[in-house]
């Protein structure tokens, strides 16, 4: 599926092909509350990133998150980067040198329309701040950390690639 996106202000908009298009997966972890969040979580897709085709690219910066080592307890920084709109600040996408073939854009970037997710994942739960409320139907999956499947997986699971 072609998904297009763009920032808030349009300095940024950008085109990528995605096999698994459907936005399930909630994440209520500080950086991506922090960074993109909406509602206290944010929702990323997964696409090809030898795909996306970008216009403003000029205005995107990166940011790259700091997170506490759980081995060293030492404060390291990401090797993802975060793309946003150095403009109005709107967040686009994610990228990690670890997947490169990948690009996560944020659902909330995306102007297409995306497909309603049959259920959702609900990851990251504990980090999630009291004031953020849960809205987790019957079927959907609940993890304090992360999930026991990939983006791709689910998709496939529930026989959802396009």
């Amino acid at each position: 599926m072609l998904l297009s996106g763009s920032c808030h202000c349009q300095s940024v908009t950008f085109k990528v092909e995605s096999h698994y298009p459907y936005p399930f997966n909630l994440c209520y972890c500080s950086i991506c509350r922090k960074t993109a969040g909406a509602g206290g979580f944010a929702t990323n897709l997964s696409a090809s990133f030898d795909t996306l085709v970008i216009e403003g690219a000029d205005h995107i910066r990166s940011y790259r998150a700091r997170q506490k080592d759980e081995t060293s307890g030492e404060i390291r920084e990401s090797l993802a980067e975060r793309k946003f709109c150095g403009t109005c600040g709107s967040a686009l996408w994610l990228w990690d040198p670890r997947w490169p073939e990948l690009v996560h854009p944020h659902a909330s970037a995306i102007d297409s329309e995306l497909p309603v997710p049959p259920e959702r994942t609900h990851l990251m739960l504990g980090s999630k701040p009291a004031w953020v409320p849960t809205c987790i139907g019957t079927d959907d999956k609940t993890f304090d950390a992360y999930p026991d499947e990939s983006i791709a997986q689910w998709h496939e699971r529930l026989g959802l690639t396009r």
